[in-house]
């Protein structure tokens, strides 16, 4: 079974692995990607801004990017994102496992299914991250001494500008715990693909207002970083994962159109 990590802004490689770059071509245009050799031949990894982060957050290709994943066979998928913190309980340094979204994005290319050839579905979403993938990750992080918030829900803007004072604490009062700019789509794109898909995002600076301008911690990163990596390959090798319904949740009305 092939597995993937998505890799948010400071992972750009995953140092331990062996990797080989490789273009794959798409509907949705080209995606790079980086395949695992040798004991990681199952590994994709993926970095989303690119790997000397050139692409802005409304610029990324994510259909793209998650239908590449999909023609390589991956089932599993592991997401990373850098991101501001709304509430004092989650400081910078902090890791929390995504279970919920809420999306300010606009002008995003948001679903394979557009209508016409493209087909027409609508996709179940209660539950938008894979449970039993963030069970996987909680526990093993457990067992490592790497502690990760259970929950949280992750604000998506659209950027690439930082939020005002003002946002920031609208975001807060709807119920939102850390903000970044590339969550969406990608989630639900995963998930029109049925493919299992949970994220963990690392706070690196207090969102603006909470304790003035926004400054981004830096010292102490790596560390983590290397920590979840690893993390991450384990948790997507788990033999079996807690029962979800990732690969059931789209309601096909009319399928696409068969391709030549």
């Amino acid at each position: 079974m092939r597995v993937a990590i998505i890799g948010g802004t400071g992972f750009y490689a995953i140092d331990d692995r062996e990797l080989e770059p490789q273009i794959v071509d798409t509907p949705f245009g080209q995606a790079q990607v980086y395949l695992g050799q040798g004991e990681s031949e199952d590994l994709v990894f993926l970095t989303r801004h690119g790997p000397d982060h050139r692409i802005p957050p409304h610029r990324i290709n994510y259909r793209a990017n998650l239908k590449a994943l999909g023609q390589l066979g991956v089932k599993r998928v592991l997401a990373t994102f850098a991101v501001g913190s709304l509430q004092p309980a989650i400081p910078p340094r902090s890791l929390v496992a995504l279970d919920q979204f809420i999306d300010f994005t606009q002008g995003r290319e948001a679903t394979f299914f557009d209508g016409g050839r493209s087909g027409l579905a609508h996709t179940e979403m209660t539950e938008p991250y894979c449970p039993g993938l963030r069970e996987r990750v909680l526990a093993l992080a457990a067992e490592r001494g790497l502690e990760i918030r259970p929950k949280g829900t992750y604000v998506c803007f659209n950027g690439p500008r930082f939020e005002t004072a003002a946002e920031i604490r609208m975001f807060a009062q709807l119920g939102g715990d850390v903000i970044g700019m590339t969550g969406v789509p990608e989630v639900s794109l995963a998930r029109e693909l049925g493919i299992h898909y949970a994220a963990v995002a690392l706070s690196i600076n207090w969102a603006a207002g909470l304790k003035g301008p926004v400054e981004i911690v830096r010292s102490g990163l790596d560390k983590i970083r290397a920590a979840l990596l690893s993390l991450f390959v384990d948790a997507l090798r788990a033999p079996a994962l807690a029962p979800c319904n990732c690969e059931s949740a789209v309601m096909m009305m009319h399928p696409p159109a068969e391709t030549d």
